[in-house]
């Protein structure tokens, strides 16, 4: 983790006091923050605390729990909670356990515009937005470019020069990823099931097409870094910091973001209903979102946030591989998951149950 040098402290110091209004200390409340391990270092609470006058109360949680907890106290108990963006809509729309977020209130210029945009659109609900994007992360390609230079998009791992030297998981990322590389909108069909049902029916027939390419179908982390690590597989649909990890070992394999896009999941802010301290909620938003702060979240937590410049301040490692793997029109070009609707699931786990069977 790096530490933040006195200079970039002096340069938050006066860039949040003067432009971001942040509290004063007369004003100054108590956050009481449900989020993720690595989300809300002690070193950015330091900084935090120090220029705003606010204290942070941190619970540590995942997407099950967050919600649980919120719908115990019908949204109370927190300030700023951080659900995943497929957690948002349905719980909202269901429990009411939300309050919308007031726009005005959040300095947009420091996100990733189309990030904030994807996010306020799969969290709207009766027409008010109710999360905006934090952390965020993708599946798509590992790649070992020297050995499998060709493989840009999902179904290159279906080329007959790749055969045997593969390796993808049998779950829904492996379902959604083959249908954009097929030239298919599988997001866009979320809204009609037998539309969706007829997308999922043909990425059967291609995987079952493809199964006897596979090397084996990977089931856990280790497994598949092994993998790529020993040259088993030289390609894979694996995860971005994945890729990332193995680069660092070997420099000809790296995280490849799909021809037809990388597939993304975003963990957001939002208030709960029944929150104390929602100036202090939106300081801490805008605070995190600062390029410089977000850097130091990154070094921790491992992935990237919606900070637009971010990059530009994390190690020159870290940086290079990400910048490698994301020029911004990839970035742009990201799919989002949206919240999945009662019985698609079904209808995958069905369609991966007979692809696994299939001779």
């Amino acid at each position: 983790m790096k530490t933040i040098h006195r200079r970039t402290a002096l340069l938050l110091s006066a860039a949040s006091i003067a432009t971001l209004g942040f509290a004063t200390a007369a004003s100054a409340e108590t956050l009481r923050l449900l989020t993720w391990g690595g989300y809300a270092p002690e070193n950015v609470i330091a900084l935090f605390e120090q220029e705003t006058g606010h204290k942070v109360e941190v619970t540590l949680s995942n997407n099950e729990e967050m919600i649980a907890k919120l719908r115990a106290t019908g949204g109370g108990g927190f300030d700023l909670a951080q659900p995943s963006q497929d957690r948002i809509a349905g719980p909202q729309a269901e429990f009411g356990i939300y309050k919308p977020i007031d726009l005005s209130k959040i300095d947009a210029g420091q996100f990733i515009g189309s990030m904030l945009e994807a996010t306020k659109a799969n969290t709207t609900v009766g027409g008010e937005v109710f999360g905006v994007p934090h952390v965020w992360g993708t599946s798509g390609l590992v790649v070992d470019t020297a050995k499998a230079p060709g493989v840009k998009d999902y179904t290159d791992l279906c080329n007959a020069e790749m055969a045997g030297k593969v390796s993808y998981r049998l779950k829904r990322p492996t379902l959604i990823g083959f249908a954009y590389a097929m030239g298919l909108d599988p997001f866009a069909a979320y809204g009609d099931e037998a539309a969706y049902k007829a997308i999922i029916d043909q990425v059967e027939a291609k995987l079952v097409e493809c199964k006897p390419g596979v090397k084996t179908y990977w089931s856990g982390g280790d497994e598949l870094l092994n993998l790529m690590r020993s040259g088993e597989a030289v390609a894979a649909m694996a995860w971005d910091t994945g890729g990332w990890k193995l680069n660092a070992d070997n420099p000809d394999i790296t995280f490849v973001a799909p021809a037809s896009g990388a597939l993304g999941w975003i963990d957001t802010f939002v208030l709960p209903a029944k929150g104390k301290a929602d100036q202090a909620a939106y300081d801490w938003i805008n605070f995190v979102m600062q390029p410089e702060v977000a850097a130091m979240i990154t070094e921790v937590a491992g992935n990237f946030t919606a900070s637009k410049g971010a990059d530009e301040f994390v190690s020159a490692e870290l940086k290079a591989r990400y910048q490698a793997s994301f020029p911004p029109e990839a970035v742009d070009n990201i799919k989002w998951y949206p919240p999945v609707p009662a019985g698609l699931e079904v209808l995958e786990g069905a369609a991966l149950d007979r692809v696994k069977a299939a001779n």
